[in-house]
């Protein structure tokens, strides 16, 4: 194995994602596991294992970032970011492993108390800052299974309002919706139904990524969360959970009358980003001809997005260096590509 490679790690509270990147800054593998950690933290073990098994063991150098911190595994975030540096450090054994604190760069695990604010839910700033340099001025629009990151960058540096997730709720830089996991009674309350306005259940029957399943626009493999009834992800199931948030049964002759139904939803959604980015924009730090950046399992809403704010549309794969196949996942993945790169860029 390269001695200069390095493996970029980002944890989060549904999914462990990682990238590998040899000494000369090309990506040579990416991948997500599934890692429910509101179950404990032997899931995060077993999706580290899982992805050094496909990556190898032999890289030596590693770069983490989290998000993970927020599970209800642990009582605070600061707790739960000594825990994920922890757990970390106690799989990696034998290897130099550093721990993403935005601003304050790269710090040994034994420092994290010490710079817990900075490291907890700072992915978005390694792939803010990545982008920045490849691109200038723009937005970054990361849109992810359970949240959305919207971050502009001016000057080749992220100019981010927020820095916390309390910080950027507030002024729009992160919206808690996403392609996979939110509930649907979380995008709208009513739908149209029958030529009236139906309330839907506030029950966690159904998730966006049913929706997007029956749409078709659902990128194959990003949802790896068992469905709400444990039942299949194929479209009938699919419809039938969209059903039961009407309270109603699905029939097969009805799909497509779920489908439609989809297709509203997904427009909800879509609004609800499209305010969001328009706020942000509304500061003036971005010139009108300035790109939106497409990241996340949800590109293909950032697309939609950028074509409604008439802006040109850049696609994070696009700014890595690597084979198409992996690109593609680099996109979905893109907080771990970036810090991978961040940190093999601070030893060069």
């Amino acid at each position: 194995m390269d001695d200069e490679a390095v493996i970029g790690w980002d944890l989060g509270g549904a999914h462990a994602k990682a990238a590998l990147v040899d000494g000369a800054g090309r990506l040579r593998h990416v991948v997500q596991m599934a890692c429910p950690l509101w179950q404990g933290l032997d899931r995060l073990d077993a999706a580290m294992e899982a992805v050094l098994m496909q990556v190898g063991h032999g890289v030596r150098r590693h770069a983490v970032t989290m998000t993970g911190e927020l599970a209800d595994l642990f009582p605070d975030r600061s707790a739960g970011v000594r825990a994920l540096a922890e757990a970390s450090a106690r799989r990696l054994r034998g290897s130099e492993v550093r721990i993403y604190a935005g601003p304050m760069g790269f710090r040994q695990v034994e420092e994290v108390m010490v710079y817990s604010r900075q490291i907890a839910s700072a992915n978005w700033l390694a792939s803010a800052t990545v982008v920045a340099r490849h691109c200038g001025e723009g937005v970054l629009v990361d849109v992810g299974s359970t949240t959305t990151d919207i971050i502009p960058f001016q000057d080749c540096e992220p100019c981010h309002k927020g820095y916390t997730d309390f910080e950027r709720l507030h002024c729009d830089e992160l919206v808690y919706t996403g392609v996979v996991r939110t509930p649907v009674h979380a995008v709208a309350e009513r739908v149209p139904y029958e030529g009236e306005w139906r309330p839907l259940l506030a029950e966690r029957f159904a998730v966006m990524a049913d929706v997007y399943r029956l749409t078709g626009d659902l990128p194959e493999g990003v949802d790896m969360a068992q469905t709400c009834d444990g039942a299949d992800k194929g479209m009938e199931a699919s419809a039938r959970r969209l059903a039961r948030m009407l309270g109603r049964d699905f029939a097969p002759r009805d799909l497509e009358l779920w489908r439609e139904l989809a297709r509203f939803l997904g427009h909800e959604q879509l609004i609800r980003l499209q305010r969001a980015v328009a706020r942000v924009l509304s500061c003036g730090l971005v010139a009108a001809d300035m790109p939106i950046v497409g990241a996340g399992a949800g590109r293909f809403l950032v697309r939609q997005l950028a074509r409604c704010l008439h802006r040109p549309y850049v696609d994070f794969a696009d700014l890595v260096t690597g084979a198409d196949e992996l690109r593609e996942w680099a996109a979905v993945c893109a907080p771990a590509v970036a810090v991978a790169q961040l940190f093999h860029e601070t030893q060069a």
